[in-house]
């Protein structure tokens, strides 16, 4: 195949992931496989999180599917590469930016960086498995519209909502 329609294949796999990601986080995450997700929502105490365990999973999927697609089973090898470019931007915005898991200094000040920035926070504003919003870890919804989900869930959110502040440095665990 040509070199854009690979491209475009890495790119669909990328918005594909996404969805799929808000999927998992929800349903599985945040329902039948919390006992791996509740360590992300705790303080961490050093490097690694059972949390982890789900990038390791993906990671692995994306390597086989690269192994299939050299195998000669064509479009695999790129449906993986683009797993593994999504897995990419997942630690780069959410492990880093959010999380600062890796040193980052920057502190998203305006746009949608920002805006990514405190939807995951509000994320982690509710405390347990239940109630949370923005499920996402590159698409973030607007933050007018989490808040207002946030309060009809659990009333005032109004401190809620403002542990979602992108200029707070601390960790969000």
């Amino acid at each position: 195949m040509t070199v854009l329609a690979n491209a475009a294949i890495v790119l669909a796999t990328i918005v594909a992931m996404e969805i799929i990601a808000v999927a998992a986080h929800k349903y599985i995450m945040h329902g039948w496989g919390w006992g791996w997700h509740k360590s992300h929502h705790e303080p961490r105490s050093g490097w690694f999180e059972k949390n982890d365990l789900y990038a390791v999973c993906f990671a692995g999927l994306a390597i086989w599917l690269i192994i299939l697609g050299r195998a000669g089973h064509y479009p695999l090898h790129w449906i993986g590469a683009g797993m593994t470019a999504y897995g990419f931007l997942y630690f780069l915005a959410h492990d880093g930016l959010v999380h600062r898991r890796i040193p980052m200094r920057y502190v998203p000040k305006s746009g949608y960086v920002k805006r990514l920035y405190q939807a995951h926070r509000m994320h982690h504003a509710v405390h347990g498995k239940e109630g949370c919003v923005s499920f996402g870890f590159l698409y973030a919804p607007p933050v007018r519209d989490l808040k207002q989900r946030l309060q009809a869930m659990h009333g005032d959110s109004s401190n809620r909502a403002q542990q979602a502040d992108p200029t707070a440095r601390q960790d969000v665990a």
